[in-house]
């Protein structure tokens, strides 16, 4: 058995003021490549280098800043250990780190807070020569029950070249917190990712639902529910259509999906006179960030539109070329995939690539260049398309994947996921408000990350007024 294999949290109840655990970690040349611990796998968005600073000039080197990911590895393996949330941190960072430094990261708790659930740890890691590299506090949500590295998965650490969910992040810093009803936030993931989203200020939930089961659930994981509104709904189909009226009468912007199923709350989005359709196609937009591919990849449609027609695709690219506008993507290139390069009367979704395009030259899709029909592997690597002989202004470079139907874009979608270390944020766009479909599935990276595109959604359809 290893060690991860016999680690046990500590519940708030078992804390003691005073207690400490610490960390050390002697580099290897593939720890610094793989910035092991920048990340830790605990709080993905806590490490972020300051704009503009300076790559360290030696491939070895990083700078102190990684040194954050010991404490957060002491933190989230010892104390407090698997179940714990970071809320706040202050942490100041010096020195550089290079192949061979050992490093060692203390924690220890210097506060308590009964009400919140919430202990404040002093945190500190310094090199092999004394040298202090991290020092400052960090602020986390304790567990209420123990649990043991045999009840999770271990966290598992892949190589990027960018962090483009941080990027999302810390693009959202600059807008203000949107309004959102989370419907029907009725388990421990489902309310706990919109509260964490509220406490790093992407959005004012509105929690629609029965009240007595929110509290129960809040209770359960330590949750403090006093700075937000519920509004009281006795199931999830009713939660459903309250948190489309809130959204119809202008409370709030956008929507999230709590732990109800999506029929149910797209149900209610797509209800002729009281849902939420406009006169756009209704359609949703994987953003993915692949560790291979030096930029973030949308993936359309592979939730909603099961069989597109030709005018459903044209209105399911012009949504992901809106949202790439919004994502400072200014002319997204636009790859229509199909299983071959070339079109194929017999293959209708070679015809529809082929009509596609030259809509995009009419202008009926405006503000991308299209090609297609073109497979995938053309569409996202250079080389593959040279090979082929295909010259294209899209092959290789490839800002969004249009596929063929729902199917074929969820397994797309899933296969970069699980075999390619990909983490997906998904949208629903063409309704009156953004909408933010999560899964049980999902990280907390990619809930944040999610609920991060639909926060900067809203904001770019706010009106001038209202920004």
């Amino acid at each position: 058995m290893s060690n991860l294999d016999q680690m046990k949290n500590m519940t708030f109840d078992e804390i003691q003021i005073g207690a400490s655990a610490t960390f050390s970690r002697t580099l290897s040349l593939p720890d610094i490549e793989l910035a092991a611990l920048v990340s830790g796998d605990v709080d993905p968005f806590h490490i972020e280098h300051e704009e503009g600073a300076d790559a360290a000039a030696d491939p070895n080197t990083i700078d102190g800043a990684a040194a954050a990911g010991l404490i957060a590895i002491a933190i989230g393996t010892k104390l407090p250990g698997p179940g714990m949330h970071i809320r706040r941190q202050v942490l100041n960072f010096q020195g550089e780190i290079t192949t061979g430094d050992t490093l060692e990261a203390t924690v220890r708790v210097v506060e308590k807070n009964e009400k919140s659930g919430e202990i404040i740890l002093d945190c500190r890691c310094v090199n092999q020569d004394g040298l202090e590299l991290a020092t400052g506090n960090i602020t986390v949500a304790a567990p209420r029950r123990s649990i043991t590295y045999s009840d999770i998965v271990p966290p598992q650490i892949t190589l990027r070249r960018s962090d483009e969910f941080a990027k999302l992040l810390n693009a959202c810093e600059r807008i203000p917190p949107v309004p959102c009803a989370i419907a029907y936030p009725c388990d421990h993931d489902s309310l706990l990712g919109p509260i964490e989203a509220a406490e790093r200020g992407l959005i004012e939930p509105v929690l629609v639902g029965p009240q007595d089961r929110i509290s129960e659930v809040a209770r359960a994981g330590g949750i403090d529910l006093g700075p937000y509104r519920i509004v009281s709904a006795p199931d999830g189909r009713e939660a459903a259509a309250k948190a489309v009226e809130l959204a119809r009468a202008g409370e709030v912007e956008a929507l999230m999906k709590g732990s109800l199923h999506t029929d149910e709350l797209m149900g209610a989005v797509v209800k002729s006179e009281a849902g939420l359709r406009t006169t756009k196609r209704i359609s949703h937009v994987f953003i993915m960030d692949v560790p291979a591919y030096p930029r973030p990849i949308l993936i359309t449609d592979a939730a909603i539109n099961i069989f597109p027609k030709l005018e459903d695709k044209a209105g399911i690219i012009q949504n992901a070329v809106d949202l790439a506008h919004v994502l400072g993507i200014e002319r997204p290139k636009v790859a229509i995939l199909c299983a071959v390069e070339n079109i194929n009367t017999k293959m209708p979704s070679t015809l529809d690539a082929a009509a596609l395009c030259k809509m995009g030259d009419r202008g009926q899709i405006t503000g991308a260049v299209l090609d297609g029909p073109l497979a995938f592997d053309n569409a996202i690597s250079l080389a593959a398309a040279r090979t082929k002989g295909i010259s294209s202004p899209v092959a290789g470079m490839a800002d969004i994947l249009l596929v063929p139907d729902l199917e074929s874009g969820n397994m797309l979608a899933k296969q970069l996921s699980y075999l390619a270390g990909a983490e997906g944020a998904g949208i629903v766009l063409g309704a009156r408000v953004p909408i933010v479909l999560t899964s049980r599935a999902d990280s907390v990276r990619s809930r944040l990350a999610s609920i991060a595109v639909m926060a900067l959604v809203a904001a770019a359809s706010a009106s001038p007024e209202e920004k």
